[in-house]
């Protein structure tokens, strides 16, 4: 299966309660060679509408974001957690992402991404178990790289931009966050270029450390 095909799969998805008030599920856009996947919680209106992640709102904010630091969002791959809306955007169950996860599983695995960023705290709940992290609060552990050692992924979780429209304070602390992001991907650790060819980035800048770093 490839990434095309699993996106037919998830349009045609019956698994939960969501597809009876979904209008469009979301499988998610971008580059599905690329080294950096996004991962937000679940589609809004506009996303349910037009069936692509990140078009309201918050996805203006986030491309603003990605453009602070070199990047425009087709050179990523974006996706939620959750593919299909929830009523009145709340926030999804765990039964939903219990039938939804599996597909986002997949992503990973077919994406191979070299750094997984995760926006809110349920995405970032989810990706963050995986590795033991576990009580997962996203003021405590946002801006910090967590090191997926099985797949030689680095997760780097950060507020969703939803967030920072209800709370303008947060807007500061997700540029802060971006300038994180973009100075890992810009040092002389992990040049763009060894970056986005997916041979200069591993786990040897993390040993002798602990599961996260600056």
């Amino acid at each position: 299966m490839d990434i095309d095909q699993l996106a037919k799969t998830i349009r045609a998805c019956k698994k939960c309660k969501l597809s009876l008030t979904r209008r469009n599920a979301v499988p998610g856009e971008g580059n599905p060679h690329s080294d950096v996947m996004i991962i937000g919680e679940a589609p809004g209106a506009t996303e349910d509408e037009t069936g692509r992640p990140f078009v309201g709102s918050a996805g203006k904010l986030l491309d603003q974001l990605l453009k602070r630091i070199g990047l425009d969002r087709d050179k990523v791959y974006i996706t939620n957690l959750v593919k299909c809306r929830p009523p009145n955007n709340r926030d999804p169950d765990e039964e939903e992402i219990t039938a939804c996860s599996p597909y986002l599983d997949l992503q990973i695995a077919l994406i191979k991404p070299k750094v997984i960023v995760t926006l809110g705290n349920h995405s970032t709940s989810y990706i963050l178990g995986k590795i033991g992290v576990k009580d997962v609060k996203i003021s405590r552990v946002r801006g910090r790289f967590y090191d997926w050692r099985d797949l030689n992924v680095l997760v780097f979780p950060t507020y969703h931009p939803a967030a920072a429209l209800y709370n303008p304070r947060l807007k500061r602390v997700l540029e802060e966050d971006f300038d994180t992001l973009g100075r890992r991907i810009s040092s002389k650790r992990v040049t763009i270029d060894s970056f986005f060819d997916k041979n200069g980035l591993g786990n040897k800048e993390q040993e002798g450390n602990s599961n996260s770093s600056k």
